[in-house]
Order: C-alpha cells, then sequence, then structure tokens
C-alpha cells in the first residue's frame, strides 16, 4: 500500500513538472504541505521526493525545501543540456528540414529494431550555428507513433528533449554513441562553410528513452576547428 501511495504522488509531482506547473527553479510542496494534500505519512512523502531526486527532477536543499532541475543526465560522453548552455549565448539553429513524416535512412548507422521498423518514422535536421559561424548539422529519425501532432509543434525554448517531455512525458535515459573521423563531402562542406574534404567529427548516436521501443537515432557532422566537442549536446 505505501509502495503505490508514493509512487502516486511521485508520478504526479513528475506530471506537473514535465507540463511546467513546476518550473526549473522553483519549490516543490513542502513534506509537511504533500502529507496534506495527499493525506500521506512523512516517511511516504520522503519516499516520493527521494524518487525524484534519483531520476534527476529534483534537488533536495537542507533547509529550503525541494527545486526542480534542468535535466542533465550524463549520457557517457554527452549530455542533455541547453545548447547555449554547452557554448554560450551567441547559438542560434535553423531547420534544414521541419519534422515530417518518412522513411527510415540508410544513413543511419546503429541497427534500427524490427518493431521500430514496422512503424512510421518522422525525421527533421537542422543547422547549429556560434555566432554566424556554422559548427554541426544533425539529423534526426524516431518512430512516429507516440508523436501524434509533433510535425505541427514549435520547439519549447528551442529544445526537442524538453517538448519531448513536456508534450509526451518521453524522457531520455540513457545512449550508446559512436565517433569516426570523416572528410566533408560537398553538401557538408556547403552547410559548415569549409572546404570539400576538410576533416569533421562524425557522431552516431542512439539515445534511449523510457518508452519501449522509442529510440531517437541521430547523425551529427562537426566542424571542430574553432569549438571542440565537450562532454554537453542538445537536441
Amino acid at each position: 500500500m505505501e509502495e503505490r501511495r508514493y509512487r502516486t504522488v511521485q508520478n504526479f509531482l513528475k506530471l506537473r513538472i514535465q507540463q511546467g506547473y513546476y518550473e526549473v527553479g522553483s519549490y516543490l510542496p513542502s513534506e509537511n504541505g504533500l502529507c496534506s494534500s495527499f493525506s500521506i505519512t512523512r516517511t511516504t512523502a520522503r519516499k516520493a521526493l527521494a524518487e525524484l531526486t534519483r531520476e534527476g527532477f529534483i534537488e533536495r536543499k537542507h533547509g529550503k525545501g525541494s527545486i526542480v532541475l534542468e535535466r542533465r543526465k550524463t549520457l557517457g560522453l554527452l549530455n542533455v543540456k541547453g545548447f547555449s548552455e554547452a557554448v554560450g549565448k551567441d547559438v542560434s539553429t535553423v531547420f534544414l528540414q521541419n519534422p515530417v513524416p518518412g522513411n527510415w535512412d540508410p544513413k543511419i548507422n546503429f541497427t534500427i529494431s524490427d518493431a521500430e521498423l514496422k512503424k512510421s518514422c518522422v525525421h527533421f535536421s537542422r543547422l547549429r550555428f556560434v555566432g554566424s559561424e556554422p559548427v554541426m548539422t544533425e539529423y534526426n529519425w524516431m518512430a512516429g507513433e507516440y508523436l501524434k501532432g509533433f510535425c505541427d509543434l514549435d520547439f519549447i525554448e528551442g529544445s526537442f528533449f524538453k517538448t519531448l517531455s513536456r508534450h509526451y512525458h518521453i524522457e531520455i535515459t540513457g545512449s550508446d554513441h559512436e565517433l569516426r573521423a570523416e572528410n566533408a563531402d560537398e553538401n557538408k562542406a556547403i552547410l559548415l562553410d569549409i572546404p570539400i574534404g576538410s576533416p569533421i567529427l562524425h557522431i552516431s548516436v542512439k539515445f534511449l528513452t523510457n518508452i519501449n521501443n522509442f529510440n531517437i537515432y541521430s547523425e551529427l557532422y562537426c566542424n571542430t576547428k574553432y569549438y571542440p566537442i565537450g562532454n554537453s549536446y542538445h537536441i
């Protein structure tokens, strides 16, 4: 009974965070407040908050309460956090292809599961800038089954991950990635404003989520001459 009750409170608060009702930097109700609202014990309230802390949604601050965090779960080489936060404020993004239904692309380096291949695909691509300098092109594919209306949405604060979280309650839980050095072909050279044959870094990422058989496949091509790849990336 206690486990069901703390899960109920945990899931309620998580949903409110995902929907933006509790914004990043704001505080959740106190333990006493939760006890009163849900008619639960302090032990149950603490367990619910502990699980939210473990999942990276909040941080407990002694004497202050539970503050809502921008989720930055480390994914090996890459972190899920804002692109502007990763490289500075002078950044921008241009869609090369707005989200549209389409086909799974053979350029995806990770093996797509049979269950995903049976589903319709949604894809989009973007060019990322620092100042006036193009630094990365990204191409993304995912099954469209759980993304009703996605192609008509504006990304929340330009963030694909925030949009998934708030609109669809889809969270990134991990990733697999591969890195390789390549020479820029004509198309990538034009997009990144570099000579054909220039060295670029190609990163293939398979983002895992809390939805079974819903993964996000990304192919990134980076000009690292002036902006080396660190431990942060936003999609």
